[in-house]
């Protein structure tokens, strides 16, 4: 009865249990393979029933409470009568040159996704590097073929991260997400113009693209503009409002000698119609006698007051308002402004039309970050987009 039982829930329909062994590797069970009327050539598919001796394989299987598993497998070999050849039969739970079976392979990359120590997993299953790092990536790739013929959403986001430095030249990658169903669409290396159209231009659907957010990147741009030519560019609210931060920063270091030491330093930044009364009179005094400082932080005030503008004609009346107040301006940083906002200025009012922002891109590039300093770096792009990809996706 437990025979049986074992055979039912633990062995595939083609593999019999025939006894139970013990070492001190784990336990180790005999099996036969149940025979057949016939068996296929793997080589020109021809039906053979010719047999040509016995031989047995020992394949390493998922463990039972903890403790590792071998399975050996007892089998025939045929001879085919059309290519000349031997073979052995097939196990449906091992691959074909292969010491592991499919379900152990399986179990040792889920231990990689859930564990956080590699160095663990590897002791847990006792097996080698070299082993676990070839099984998990393999089983992330099996799964993620799933996603070879799907097509470019409709309203996409794309931003970039740091990911290594190579030869003394920063190297990053490119995310693109998918807006509307709120995750991750696939990760590209670089983020250039060429190199982008190079890894991306076979996915089909690029004419269906509407809408893509991205952030002032002139590549980006050109890219889009290149392969979705039938789609909307919107810039990204995040950035515009954010111009002007290194500015200030740099005007208070003028000022205090290091940024640091420069008072109310952080609401500065940040968008004065969400400050009480006393604080912005704390922040008015200060600016008083500080008229670059006081220039700058008026010109970011205003571009809060730009995005706080309902209907796209107002927004673009006030822009160009903004523009022409900024662009003979006697400081330096005022007059960059306004030559960034003119080169942007159809991009930047799509947002009164779209209202599509990049902060989806933005919390994936920090789920990247977070992979990278989980595996300590990568070294591999290809590794570690499949490792970022299975973190978003399983």
């Amino acid at each position: 009865m437990l025979e049986k039982n074992l055979t039912r829930f633990a062995l595939p329909k083609d593999l019999k249990l025939i006894d139970i062994k013990t070492s001190s590797k784990g336990n180790i069970w005999v099996c036969e393979k149940v025979r057949q009327p016939f068996e296929t050539c793997p080589k020109c598919a021809t039906p053979s029933d010719s047999r040509a001796g016995r031989c047995k394989v020992k394949v390493r299987d998922q463990g039972v409470r903890d403790e590792a598993l071998f399975l050996v497998i007892h089998k025939h070999r045929y001879f085919c009568k059309n290519c000349k050849k031997t073979f052995t039969e097939p196990v449906s739970l091992v691959w074909p040159r292969r010491r592991t079976t499919q379900r152990f392979r399986k179990a040792l990359a889920k231990d990689c996704h859930n564990f956080s120590n590699l160095h663990k997993v590897r002791i847990k299953n006792k097996v080698s590097s070299g082993l676990m790092y070839k099984v998990y990536y393999e089983q992330i790739k099996t799964k993620l073929r799933e996603r070879l013929t799907e097509k470019w959403p409709t309203h996409i986001g794309i931003d970039e991260h740091f990911f290594k430095r190579k030869r003394g030249y920063s190297q990053f990658v490119t995310v693109i997400s998918n807006l509307k169903k709120r995750k991750l669409f696939e990760v590209a290396q670089g983020k250039s113009n060429r190199t982008l159209v190079e890894q991306l231009q076979h996915i089909p659907g690029r004419l269906d693209v509407k809408v893509v957010s991205i952030d002032m990147s002139s590549p980006y741009r050109s890219f889009v503009k290149r392969i979705f030519p039938n789609a909307v560019i919107v810039c990204d609210k995040f950035h515009v409002l954010r111009l002007l931060n290194g500015a200030i920063m740099s005007a208070g270091k003028n000022i205090e000698g290091h940024k640091q030491k420069l008072k109310t330093r952080k609401l500065l930044l940040r968008n004065r119609k969400k400050l009480d009364y006393f604080v912005r009179s704390e922040i008015d005094h200060y600016l008083k006698d500080k008229p670059e400082l006081n220039a700058i932080y008026r010109a970011k005030e205003q571009l809060f007051e730009l995005y706080r503008t309902r209907g796209s004609d107002r927004a673009s009346r006030k822009l160009d308002t903004f523009i022409y107040s900024i662009k003979n301006s006697d400081i330096k940083p005022l007059r960059t402004l306004a030559k960034t906002l003119s080169n942007w200025k159809t991009e930047i009012l799509q947002y009164f039309q779209n209202k599509w922002t990049n902060a989806l891109t933005e919390a994936l590039n920090n789920t990247g970050k977070l992979v990278q300093k989980q595996g300590y770096g990568y070294k591999s792009f290809d590794n570690y987009r499949l490792r970022f990809l299975s973190a978003c996706f399983f």
